[in-house]
Formats: C-alpha cells, sequence, structure tokens
C-alpha cells in the first residue's frame, strides 16, 4: 500500500507567517485580509507572529513576495490583492503580471507562497469573493498556506 503524506491545518509551535496585501481595492483587500488573519488564528497562530505588508498594488505584489519569502523569517507568504476588470486592457496588463510573478516566486522559493488575488469581472465578484456569497478567499489562502507549511516540514 502507498503511502500517503498530506499537510495539517493546525500551525507548527514556531513560525511567522506574512501576509502581503495590496492597498489599490483596500475594500476589498482589507476583508481578505481580515479572513486572512481569522483563519491563522483559529488554527493557532498568534497574531503577533503575523506580518501585515502593505504594498501599492496587485502588480507590485511578486517583488515583495520575493524578498518575504527568501528573506529566512517566514513560514510562508499569503499574496492578496484584487483586480477587477475596466474598460482597458490594464486589468489583462495587471492581472496577468501578478499572477505571473507571484507564481514564478512560488516555484522558487524556499517556504510557501500563496496565491490570494481575486481577478473579478466586476466588484460585486469581488465582494462575493471577500466574505458575502462566495466565502472568504482570504481565509482560504491561510488554511492553505498553513497545509503547505505542515506539508514542507513532513518533506523535509
Amino acid at each position: 500500500m502507498p503511502t500517503v503524506i498530506e499537510g495539517s491545518f493546525v500551525a507548527l509551535p514556531k513560525g511567522r507567517y506574512a501576509i502581503i496585501a495590496a492597498r489599490f481595492n483596500a475594500l476589498i483587500v482589507d476583508a481578505l485580509t481580515a479572513g486572512a488573519i481569522d483563519a491563522l488564528a483559529r488554527h493557532g497562530v498568534a497574531e503577533d507572529s503575523i506580518d501585515i505588508i502593505r504594498v501599492p498594488g496587485a502588480f507590485e505584489i511578486p517583488f515583495v513576495a520575493g524578498k518575504a519569502a527568501n528573506g529566512g523569517k517566514y513560514a510562508a507568504v499569503l499574496c492578496l490583492g484584487c483586480v477587477i476588470r475596466g474598460d482597458t486592457d490594464h486589468y489583462d496588463h495587471v492581472a496577468g503580471a501578478a499572477t505571473a510573478g507571484i507564481a514564478d516566486i512560488a516555484r522558487q522559493a524556499e517556504v510557501p507562497v500563496i496565491f490570494g488575488v481575486l481577478t473579478c469581472d466586476t466588484l460585486e465578484q469581488a465582494q462575493h469573493r471577500a466574505g458575502a456569497k462566495a466565502g472568504n478567499k482570504g481565509y482560504e489562502a491561510a488554511v492553505t498556506a498553513l497545509e503547505m507549511v505542515s506539508l514542507a516540514a513532513k518533506l523535509r
């Protein structure tokens, strides 16, 4: 029978968590951030083990995620932002750059880097994903971070 290795949702005794939160679309991102903090706290992470790092927008997240993920200080890095489609193609460029940048960092980092950037067509869609009808994607990102930190520890 094969061995199954998987993570759990219980915080490891030591470890800091970085939440990189974009200021742009703050109404949405602040709700995602609150959800992430709630999830971490409910699963045993002390609030003083959480650092919130603010960046201007989703485009700037990858730069800071790389610094945080490779600095040796954090058990995981959560990237939270929100890009809402407008009348121009600016959305496509920002959403694509943020997504590709965070993915590049995640592939290279020694710690889990979690993608929690909403890419929505409307403000209403974003609101639904930040705590309304579709749950809170910030909360989900934090639970994913806990599971990945646990899994990474088991794979060492």
